[in-house]
């Protein structure tokens, strides 16, 4: 208010003193930015980019994990989407915040080229086109089609009433707009925690032509079909993309050797600058963010206990025995008797990514550690124990109650890491008919080796009566097990079923299971026929109700097809 003050006070000395001068009110507000006097110098640029380093466009890593909406996580409370109770939203909008301000910077950029090279300011030019992509990407998952606008709009623009633009044109525009980043962005690696760079530009073309491919391939013939569809120019795209960073050396699998900890240990480290797999993380810093909410990072507090949240045993089932081979008719799965029983034997991940009772759940100084056979034990005994399906949450969590100060925890969060790339490129070249044996050796492999497991053999692929997918190649199936393992619970499993149009194997008709009951002395949660725990049998006893020509796309708001009639609602809206 500083400035209101010294307006108030020069207008009323206007008449007696002449030091004010007769145009000092025809200023521009001194608290507001106009396109006439910014973007005239890169600090600008940059500080206009700035804003899209938000949870908006870089979500941190949840306190839980996120798998939440899909079939690798429960709580207490049914998600509206899995259940197919969602009705049409009559008001708010699409969400074209973020594009009109992107596009404000695209319509007045070129100012700063009055006297600066492209050299001083490409980074942030490049940054543009990274936030531009990424914000259509969360549209087209969205909404699928949606208007491809890239100039900011006036109140008269005739473009607020155009019809929604056909998806494969808005994915082509994402991905060249991924291209022009990557082309402007740094090479430099960096510490991960500051800028986007080149490499990032390039993992996201990768999910973003992966995710492209995948649901033009699987919803073909379907409510959600691409006309005049081509997964395999999106496919090739993702291998394109991800091949460059792989050639790139700048990234490897983080591992120092001990397979029984190296995976668990990657998301509870407390610094990532020098971390060879992580490429994009979030650093947090109670001198810089204490107090404030949008910052705030209490991880490992609030995973000291299960609080409602837990994983399933469809994903606990995922997990391959240390021979390689699935647990059906294995005789290395010793059953269900226990959760030790159960993960006796399996893929180290299991028990990296679910805690296992004989675990250190808190270190503190100059006292025994605590194991979480003390958490078990308590399950469903009062709202922090809470565990509908009993298997417990570790990944993420550190031990060390030196990081468990409620609300005030400098916890990193992992954004992006090299393993989603390997991933992105094997299961993209699998799409292709292309994927050869040292592809897998150069992707597949690596991640197996950090946990000790063996290789996946294109030769000897053990089949799996429990596959998800029974109708598509062995080769496929055991692909997205690795994706689902290796990215449990970091927030890809929905999008994943969504683009592999896989909710009717998956969802539709499905509930989420616990481990067997008889592990949990107090118990408040349903019970299925052979004794597992079965938190929504009550809720759903018809399994989720995931409507299949609906549910893969949000409704468009009923308020924006009044403003704009050339708006058409999604499948099964009307």
């Amino acid at each position: 208010m500083k400035s209101i003050k010294i307006i108030i006070s020069c207008v009323a000395l206007g008449a007696l003193l002449t030091g004010c001068k007769k145009d000092f009110l025809q200023r521009a507000p001194v608290d507001e930015v106009t396109s006439l006097d910014y973007f005239k110098n890169p600090e600008e640029l940059k500080t206009y980019v700035n804003q899209y380093y938000n949870n908006t466009f870089f979500p941190r890593y949840n306190n839980h994990g996120s798998d939440f909406d899909s079939d690798n996580q429960v709580r207490l409370n049914i998600d509206q989407r899995l259940e197919g109770t969602r009705t049409v939203v009559t008001s708010g909008s699409i969400g074209f915040g973020n594009v009109r301000s992107i596009n404000y910077f695209f319509d007045n950029y070129k100012k700063v080229e009055q006297g600066h090279t492209l050299d001083k300011y490409k980074q942030y030019l490049g940054e543009a086109y990274f936030f531009r992509a990424v914000n259509y990407f969360m549209l087209l998952e969205t909404y699928g089609d949606i208007q491809w606008i890239s100039t900011e709009l006036k109140t008269t623009s005739p473009a607020l009433y155009k019809p929604r633009d056909p998806r494969s044109l808005v994915a082509d525009n994402i991905i060249a707009a991924l291209d022009t980043a990557a082309m402007y962005l740094t090479e430099d690696k960096t510490t991960g925690a500051g800028r986007v760079n080149k490499w990032m530009a390039l993992l996201m073309q990768s999910r973003v032509a992966l995710f492209e491919g995948s649901w033009e391939k699987y919803h073909a013939g379907g409510p959600f079909a691409v006309a005049n569809a081509q997964p395999a120019k999106y496919f090739n795209k993702a291998v394109e993309a991800a091949g460059k960073i792989m050639a790139s050396g700048k990234y490897d699998i983080y591992t120092t050797g001990n397979p029984n900890s190296d995976y668990k240990d990657l998301f509870a480290l407390q610094d990532y600058s020098s971390n060879k797999e992580v490429m994009f993380w979030r650093k947090y810093d109670n001198e810089l963010s204490r107090g404030n909410s949008a910052f705030v990072n209490d991880r490992n507090f609030r995973m000291e206990t299960p609080s409602g949240n837990t994983i399933t045993k469809q994903l606990a089932d995922s997990y391959l025995m240390t021979d390689g081979k699935p647990i059906t008719n294995n005789p290395l799965f010793k059953g269900y008797t226990t959760l030790k029983v159960e993960g006796q034997n399996r893929d180290p991940r299991f028990f990296q990514t679910i805690a296992s009772p004989d675990d250190v759940w808190k270190i503190s100084a100059g006292a025994p550690n605590k194991i979480w056979k003390e958490v078990y034990d308590k399950l469903n005994t009062s709202a922090d124990y809470n565990a509908p399906t009993g298997y417990v949450v570790l990944k993420g969590y550190n031990p060390n109650l030196l990081y468990h100060v409620q609300q005030y925890e400098e916890t990193p969060s992992i954004i992006y890491r090299y393993a989603e790339v390997l991933l992105n490129y094997a299961e993209a070249k699998a799409e292709l008919g292309t994927l050869t044996q040292t592809d897998i050796n150069n992707t597949i492999k690596k991640l197996r080796d950090r946990v000790g497991m063996p290789n996946l053999d294109l030769a000897s692929i053990t089949p799996d009566p429990a596959w998800d997918f029974p109708a598509l190649s062995p080769l496929i199936n055991e692909i997205r097990r690795e994706r689902r393992v290796e990215l449990a619970l970091e927030g890809f499993r929905l999008s994943d079923i969504m683009r592999w149009a896989g909710a009717d194997e998956l969802i539709t008709g499905k509930r989420p299971k616990g481990f067997l009951a008889s592990q949990v002395t107090t118990n408040k949660f349903p019970v299925d026929n052979n004794g597992f725990l079965d938190p929504f049998k009550n809720i759903v006893p018809n399994g989720y109700g995931f409507i299949l020509g609906r549910d893969y796309l949000n409704s468009i708001p009923q308020s924006e097809i009044v403003l704009n009639p050339a708006l058409k609602q999604n499948p099964g809206w009307q």
